[in-house]
């Protein structure tokens, strides 16, 4: 990977998830490049299809580009971090992250964002006085 394709990215997310915005400063793991369009449904290698991702929202995330949103059932996309807004998908409940739309509910249950031991994770980091908040 060109490095500074990977530079841009980090640049672009403040270095932390674009899905749960956990800062990679606070993992042991460093955070991983995602297709947000993964290769195998012709995604490309190119700054327009590549997110920065810890890796938990990377594994439980895989090749998905879609899922059932959890309110109806409905085939929905997942979030896109380079065409959507975070903050009009999502936000902060505590430790808890809220979908406030189709998009939103389907990309926190396909990547598992609130999985307790995560939410655990995070509660614990801002009762340290870490704040999740969205870069851009």
């Amino acid at each position: 990977m060109p490095e500074a394709l990977e530079k841009t990215v980090r640049r672009i997310a403040g270095d932390q998830c674009e899905y749960c915005l956990i800062p990679e400063s606070l993992l042991r793991l460093k955070h991983v490049l995602d297709h947000i369009i993964a290769r195998q449904h012709g995604g490309k290698f190119e700054l327009n299809n590549l997110a920065l991702c810890c890796g938990r929202c990377n594994q439980s995330k895989g090749p998905n580009i879609a899922g059932a949103d959890p309110s109806d059932g409905k085939l929905t996309r997942l979030f896109n971090p380079r065409t959507d807004v975070w903050r009009q998908h999502f936000r902060y409940d505590g430790s808890v992250l809220i979908g406030l739309t189709n998009v939103g509910r389907t990309t926190v249950n396909v990547l598992a964002i609130n999985q307790p031991l995560r939410v655990a994770v995070r509660q614990s980091l801002m009762e340290s006085g870490i704040r999740f908040q969205v870069h851009a």
